[in-house]
């Protein structure tokens, strides 16, 4: 088995030496690399030959980051048409009105903080709490009795002493009684979608609501 000659290298035997240096990038294709590989076993030292397992360990290892960079690109090309979609159907969203999950709604003049709140089973008394956001409590409903599912509510801002609540963000808390015990519920509210905001990435896609407030899509619940 020939010997490789003092002074010339395995990339001027394979003619990789010009290639290499016309290349933008200092990293090797998987031809080059395969070439390499086959001059590197035709030129080895015969009293200390290349053994099969440390042959087969840098195709392996070449392999798996060839395969790791295919692997890359195509997530890339699914997390894009992934962002497309998900962009174009927030847009379609934009003037309609939507539930979204939110325990806050935003009082306006001659209007209604409006939604529902989401029950896992049947309930023997459904509370729900109106509060300033510094946690003053300006309004108490008493929803009574409700079957599994959803129970919708309506507050016109109507105070407890009977005059009006300033416009202005409030919060809605739902209380649940089953039986002896009292559990918090998740809330829904209505609101309507003013524009979509598209950052980077799925994460980026932000619903801009008539209420000042800014959800994700994720946090839509039921279009109305």
């Amino acid at each position: 088995m020939a010997i490789n000659p003092t002074g010339q290298s395995v990339f001027d035997q394979i003619g990789l030496t010009k290639q290499t240096q016309t290349k933008s990038s200092d990293t090797l294709g998987q031809s080059d690399f395969l070439k390499l590989m086959t001059t590197q076993l035709n030129n080895q030292d015969p009293m200390k030959p290349m053994e099969g397992g440390e042959f087969f360990s840098q195709i392996s290892q070449f392999s798996s980051v060839a395969g790791i960079e295919e692997l890359n690109k195509t997530f890339t090309k699914v997390a894009d048409s992934m962002f497309s979609g998900q962009a174009l159907q927030a847009s379609s969203l934009v003037g309609r009105t939507v539930m979204v999950e939110s325990s806050s709604g935003k009082l306006v003049q001659g209007a209604s903080i409006e939604g529902s709140v989401s029950l896992p089973s049947s309930a023997d008394g459904l509370h729900l709490s109106i509060l300033k956001p510094s946690g003053e409590v300006v309004k108490s409903i008493d929803l009574g009795a409700q079957q599994r599912g959803t129970a919708e509510f309506n507050w016109d801002g109507t105070l407890s002493d009977g005059s009006m609540a300033s416009p202005g963000t409030y919060i809605v808390k739902a209380d649940a009684r089953f039986g002896r015990e009292t559990f918090a519920q998740e809330t829904w509210i209505k609101e309507r979608i003013d524009s979509v905001t598209l950052g980077d990435g799925l994460k980026g896609i932000k619903l801009n609501m008539s209420s000042d407030n800014e959800i994700t899509l994720n946090q839509v619940k039921k279009i109305l």
